[in-house]
Formats: structure tokens, sequence, C-alpha cells
């Protein structure tokens, strides 16, 4: 016996709004495209990412801290109202 566990390791990422630790499947990708906030849920778009959890809450405490220009690096303020609109529509979704 090698001493190897048969249970793959679930990468783990900090949501910027609660700041919990979650399961980066469990959590959704933002990124910076120009000057908004972008959701990307495939995980594919390039560029620096951050993760929230897909709720209304969280994005809310993540956009009143100013999470988005520090954790994707901006150098000004970036526009989240598209942002919202589609949490909303996946927090719907969720069960």
């Amino acid at each position: 016996m090698s001493g190897r566990t048969q249970a793959r390791a679930c990468p783990e990422r900090t949501c910027v709004g609660c700041r919990e630790r979650a399961a980066k499947s469990d959590l959704l990708r933002i990124v910076a495209v120009g000057d908004e906030c972008v959701p990307d849920p495939r995980g594919t778009l390039p560029g620096r990412g951050a993760y929230v959890h897909p709720a209304v809450v969280c994005l809310d405490k993540a956009v009143r801290r100013r999470a988005f220009p520090r954790a994707l690096r901006s150098p000004g303020a970036l526009d989240t109202t598209g942002l919202s609109k589609a949490v909303a529509v996946v927090a719907e979704a969720t069960p």
C-alpha cells in the first residue's frame, strides 16, 4: 500500500464577498473585461479571476467592500450592473 487515498482533492477558492472557502465548482468565476465585471461560468475566459457565491448577498458584500477591483487588480472602478443581473438569474435557478 502506498498510503494514497482513492478520493481526489477538490480545488477550493475563497468567495470575495463573504470570505468563506468553498469548492471551486460551488462558486462563480468573475473576470474583468474592459471596465466591466463579467461572469465566467465555464471558467475559460482569459485573465485574472475572482470567485463569488452565486448569491445576491455575497455579491452585494463584494461590491460594498470594493473587492472586485482589488481581486482583479484593476486600476479603476468596475461596472457590476450586468453581473448583478446574471447572479440574480443564477440564484433563482439554484434550488
